[in-house]
C-alpha cells in the first residue's frame, strides 16, 4: 500500500458517503484523517445536524463494531467500562463488558455526564485498554471515540476538563446546511431514506478495519522536511506568547498536527507534507485546546479568529 492507494481508498469513501450525508464534506475529511492518523474526535453541532448520522456512517464504511452510548447525569463509570458479576454456576466471577469494549464508540452529549464517568474514558483513549479489578483488558482494532456535544445548551452539563479535551485530537464544527443542501436533505427523506437503514441507502463497505492499520503504518513513510517540523513548532511556541491565550498550546497538539498534516498529504495522493497542510489542520486541533482571555472574548473573537492570526504572524517556510 502507498499514497496512491490511500488517496483511491479516501476518494471511494467520500463518494459512498455521499449517498448518506449532505454538505458534510470538511467535517468529513477531518473525520476519515482522524481515522486514518489513530485519534479521538469531538462533534461540536446543535441537534439535528447528522452528527451521529456520520459516525454511523464512517462506521458502516469501514465494517466496524458501532455502539453508541447517551450520556447522561446518573450516567456511572461501570456503566461504560463494565463491572463483575458472580456466577452462582461456577462459583466464579466474570466480566460483564461494558460498551466501551467496540472499535467505534459514540459518546452522545459526553458533556451532560459528571466528571467521574468522563474520566472513565481517559485511559481508554489514551491506552487502547481497560483496567477492571486489576485485570488489563485491551480494547478492538482500531479503536475511536468520536463525542458530541451542543455548543448552545449547557444547563444541566458537566464541561469537559481541559485534560479530556487534550485527549481529543479535532474539534470539529458541525453547522447548519445551507439552502440548497436542506432541500437536497428534503428531497432525499421524500423519497424514501431512512437514517436509521443505512443498507437501504446502498450503502456499501470500502475497508476493513485490517486496512485502516495498514494505512496507519503506511503513514509511517510520509516526509517531513525539517522547516516543517520548525513551523509546527514555531505555532506552537507563538499559541502560548499570544496576549490573547492564557493557555496555548502543548507538546501534544504539536504531535496531533504533525501526524494528522501526515495523513491529509496522503490521502491527497502526496508522500510529503506541505504548509498548507499544517494550515488546514492547526485549527481543529486548536481550537479545544487554547483557552482564550477575556479581553479577547469581549473584542468578539472566537478561537478561530484567534488561531487565524498565528497563522498569520509564523512565517511559512519555504
Amino acid at each position: 500500500m502507498n499514497t496512491s492507494d490511500i488517496r483511491a481508498i479516501y476518494e471511494a469513501l467520500r463518494a459512498e458517503s455521499g449517498k448518506v450525508l449532505v454538505g458534510l464534506d470538511e467535517p468529513f475529511e477531518l473525520l476519515a484523517v482522524a481515522l486514518f492518523t489513530g485519534g479521538h474526535v469531538l462533534l461540536e453541532g446543535v441537534p439535528g445536524t447528522a452528527k451521529t448520522l456520520m459516525a454511523k456512517t464512517l462506521a458502516h464504511m469501514v465494517q466496524a463494531q458501532f455502539t453508541r452510548v447517551q450520556f447522561t447525569p446518573d450516567l456511572m463509570p461501570s456503566d461504560i467500562l463494565g463491572t463483575s458479576v458472580f456466577d452462582m454456576n461456577s462459583s466464579r466471577f466474570y466480566l460483564k463488558k461494558g460498551p466501551i469494549f467496540t472499535q467505534f464508540l459514540l459518546a452522545d452529549e459526553i458533556n451532560r455526564a459528571p466528571a467521574k464517568t468522563q474520566a472513565a474514558l481517559l485511559e481508554a483513549m489514551e491506552e487502547r485498554q481497560v483496567n477492571l479489578d486489576g485485570e488489563r483488558h485491551e480494547l478492538g482494532k482500531p479503536f475511536m471515540v468520536i463525542a458530541t456535544q451542543n455548543p448552545i445548551e449547557y444547563e444541566g452539563t458537566y464541561p469537559l476538563p481541559e485534560a479530556q479535551l487534550d485527549r481529543f485530537m479535532f474539534k470539529i464544527l458541525v453547522s447548519y446546511s445551507d439552502i440548497e443542501h436542506e432541500i437536497e436533505i428534503m428531497r432525499r427523506y421524500h423519497l424514501g431514506f431512512d437514517a436509521h437503514d443505512l443498507a437501504s441507502a446502498q450503502l456499501k463497505p470500502v475497508l476493513s478495519a485490517e486496512q485502516v492499520m495498514q494505512i496507519r503504518q503506511e503513514l509511517r513513510q510520509v516526509v517531513v522536511e525539517e522547516g516543517i517540523l520548525r513551523y509546527v513548532a514555531q505555532i506552537n511556541a507563538a499559541s502560548r506568547q499570544s496576549p490573547d491565550i492564557v493557555l496555548g498550546a502543548s507538546a501534544r497538539a504539536a504531535t496531533h498536527v504533525l501526524l494528522a498534516s501526515k495523513t491529509l498529504a496522503a490521502i491527497q495522493g502526496r508522500d510529503f507534507v506541505i504548509p498548507d497542510d499544517v494550515k488546514t489542520i492547526v485549527p481543529p486541533v486548536y481550537r479545544h485546546r487554547i483557552l482564550l482571555k477575556p479581553e479577547a472574548e469581549i473584542e468578539g473573537l472566537d478561537a478561530d479568529a484567534v488561531i487565524q492570526r498565528l497563522l498569520n504572524q509564523v512565517e511559512v517556510p519555504r
